[in-house]
């Protein structure tokens, strides 16, 4: 059985206030097990993610959650990593930073990256090859208290995290850690539990994902309708999504 960490006492939710030197101290735990090659589970706001770094925590993390290599893992990001790695105008560029900054919503932005960029030096072929598809990486932004901590200091690190939703493939996200599948809860050598996610719907839905080449909506997730309304109102873009 993995390590499970948890506030004392437990909060109810993602959503709910942890003193910020609790989630440097417990991402700093996740992020030794997860450097080391290990796989660990993660509370975000949209759903619970199961992320490593190593071949070996990628490999088991698309076995124990029967995923197919045709769905690549996404980065655990910041609007600072966009914007450093994304091959994206300065325009767009400054759309991220100001939903992430003055919006605070969760989404996922997929463009051309940056492979040769130093964060990814050091990556296995094999890890870059499963969390880009066509030239293009997906980073997810602003999900929570963790993810951003994850996303600062595997930055700080030069280490990027990869990963997705902590469930069997195609059965719908997870927002509480006791409601993840035993054979995906049992890849996972460490995990973070923050109760409910803030996020938590009937839809089994997870982030938002935008392919900004073109603002075409690869998934509707969580908080879509506030995303394409932050959009439309402080850019005039409308986020298009496939029929």
């Amino acid at each position: 059985m993995p390590t499970v960490i948890s506030p004392d006492p437990p909060i109810a939710g993602t959503g709910d206030a942890v003193p910020r030197d609790r989630v440097e101290r417990d991402v700093a735990q996740v992020l030794e097990m997860v450097y080391g090659g290990g796989v660990a589970i993660v509370a975000l706001d949209v759903a619970y993610a199961i992320i490593g770094h190593s071949e070996a925590a990628i490999r088991r993390i698309f076995a124990a959650k029967r995923r197919s290599y045709e769905k690549p893992s996404g980065l655990f990001a910041d609007w600072q990593t966009s914007a450093d790695i994304h091959l994206l105008s300065d325009e767009k560029r400054e759309m991220i930073r100001t939903v992430v900054e003055r919006d605070r919503l969760p989404f996922s932005v997929v463009a051309p990256f940056r492979a040769e960029h130093p964060f990814f030096a050091k990556v296995a072929p094999f890890v870059l090859q499963n969390s880009t598809k066509a030239g293009t990486l997906d980073m997810l932004l602003n999900a929570g208290v963790l993810h951003d901590e994850i996303a600062r200091q595997a930055r700080a690190a030069g280490k990027p995290v990869f990963g997705s939703s902590a469930n069997t493939s195609l059965k719908g996200s997870k927002y509480r850690l006791e409601d993840i599948e035993p054979d995906v809860l049992g890849a996972a050598d460490i995990c973070v539990d923050y109760g409910l996610s803030r996020y938590a719907n009937d839809d089994g839905l997870s982030s938002t994902i935008v392919d900004f080449s073109d603002f075409t909506v690869i998934r509707v997730g969580v908080v879509f309708d506030q995303v394409a309304q932050a959009f439309k109102e402080r850019f005039d873009v409308d986020l298009k999504v496939k029929s």
